[in-house]
């Protein structure tokens, strides 16, 4: 009998199983054996009288939800067989292959921007710094015995002077923005474009320990809108002004022989080197074996005091020859007149701010609304090309019953027993089984006895084992 081939017998009845302890070995010694066999256990499991077992709970099984499988572009895709059937699907194909071509471009216009956002993008802008001073003079009494309205000095028999720093940024066109901003843009106080200020008073009239009014940036600093010094004095005094741009990422000044070389005078640590880089490039000072070696030139042998130095060495002896950058110098002249008078002077400088098109860039790459309409809009084409692909295979479906219906269900009937084949993982030919001629061949005698014979070989083994007997 072919092995796997799967047998059916009508009018066979199976009888009542054995008992596995026979009546004559109830008395005997081995029916006390707690297991029913001639030995004893290895463990007595112990019960607690009048004790019930604890009672098992069933297992909660949770409910297993099955991911839904992945759409892929070629499920987009209508078959050859279905344009040919509707010449109108061809539209839809031109902009299925529209779409894949501007999904890549967007695909790289967005790691463009990914690269572009990493390195710092500033625009220059002038910011107009406004000084403003301010005389009091001292507080007297009027003639009808009424004081005086203006603010109160600080020594009623002083006069008084004030000094006031503010700045705003100019728009484009070089003026004063006079449109309302925006509430949900914040505004950048004047204190963040400067990492120190320093006023710097006349010293034979405020003495060494008070002509100096300085404020320097920390981990704790809270921006503000403008600076005050208020001091006594009833006389002109000059001051000047210090002001530190605080540059983000930072900038350094070069050294000057290395400035003259490369042609800079304050730039980042990063353009200072890349401009290193291509002097070296330019005048052939890459060792030729060696190549992370440099050959200094007359220029940098003098500057670096080696003659051969290896790239890893420049941050390190590149930062004795960085200093801060100059500071801006303001000299003002605090007019103190008779009587309270005001005096505004403006200086513009150049600072540097983030450029706007580095948020709409941010705003672009972190918006998901846009996706997530898109997402939409794919599932919906997913689901009428399944629509589409389901209605063709009923078509066809139909149009071969129509025309052959006897073949067409033979064959229907053919596939269905292959595929019930393969999911059951069946053997043998399921056809040629169905039929009556298939068991009345010669073999079937002989696999009936091999049948019976190994179902009783195992009945017994099953009764031995039960009995204990051993097989010599």
């Amino acid at each position: 009998m072919p092995q796997g081939m799967p047998m059916q017998y009508s009018g066979y009845q199976q009888g009542p199983r054995m008992q596995t302890t026979p009546q004559r070995l109830q008395n005997t010694p081995y029916s006390q054996s707690p297991d029913g066999r001639g030995r004893t256990p290895r463990r007595n499991i112990k019960q607690m009288p009048n004790q019930a077992p604890p009672p098992q709970q069933p297992m909660q099984m949770r409910p297993q939800h099955k991911p839904k499988p992945k759409k892929k572009a070629s499920d987009l895709v209508i078959s050859q067989k279905l344009r040919e059937l509707v010449p109108e699907s061809q539209a839809y194909m031109d902009l299925l292959s529209f779409e894949r071509k501007l999904d890549s471009t967007i695909m790289r216009k967005r790691l463009d921007i990914q690269e572009v956002l990493k390195k710092p993008m500033k625009q220059k802008r002038k910011l107009r710094i406004f000084i403003t001073n301010t005389s009091y003079p001292s507080q007297t009494k009027s003639p009808a015995g009424e004081p005086n309205t203006a603010p109160p000095p600080a020594e009623d028999n002083q006069t008084t002077w004030e000094l006031k720093i503010e700045g705003r940024l100019l728009d484009e066109n070089g003026q004063v923005s006079q449109v309302k901003a925006d509430p949900r843009t914040p505004k950048r106080k004047f204190s963040s474009f400067f990492k120190s200020l320093v006023i710097e008073l006349d010293k034979e009239m405020y003495g060494p320990d008070n002509h100096f009014v300085e404020w320097h940036r920390n981990a704790a600093t809270q921006e503000t809108d403008g600076f005050q010094v208020k001091r006594p004095g009833d006389k002109r005094v000059k001051c000047t002004i210090h002001l530190q741009l605080d540059h983000q990422p930072p900038n350094f000044k070069l050294d000057k022989r290395l400035g003259r070389i490369l042609g800079i005078h304050t730039a980042t640590r990063a353009v200072i080197v890349n401009a290193l880089w291509q002097y070296v490039k330019v005048n052939g000072l890459q060792d030729n074996v060696h190549r992370e070696f440099i050959n200094n030139d007359v220029y940098f042998k003098s500057i670096f005091e080696c003659d051969q130095m290896k790239f890893s060495d420049i941050p390190h002896k590149l930062h004795p020859l960085l200093e801060q950058p100059v500071p801006i110098v303001i000299q003002h002249v605090v007019e103190v007149a008779p009587g309270e008078t005001k005096s505004v002077a403006h200086y513009d400088i150049a600072v540097e701010v983030d450029d706007k098109l580095k948020q709409q860039m941010n705003n672009f790459l972190l918006s998901t609304t846009t996706q997530q309409e898109i997402m939409g809009l794919d599932q919906k084409i997913y689901e009428t090309v399944d629509s589409i692909k389901v209605l063709k295979t009923k078509r066809e479906f139909m149009l071969g019953f129509a025309s052959d219906s006897y073949g067409f269900i033979n064959k229907w009937l053919i596939s269905q027993s292959r595929d019930l084949k393969t999911i059951m993982n069946l053997q043998g030919d399921p056809e040629e089984e169905r039929k009556a001629e298939f068991y009345q061949k010669d073999w079937l005698k002989e696999g009936v006895c091999r049948y019976f014979y190994a179902k009783v070989q195992q009945r017994r083994a099953e009764l031995e084992r039960d009995l204990g007997v051993r097989q010599l």
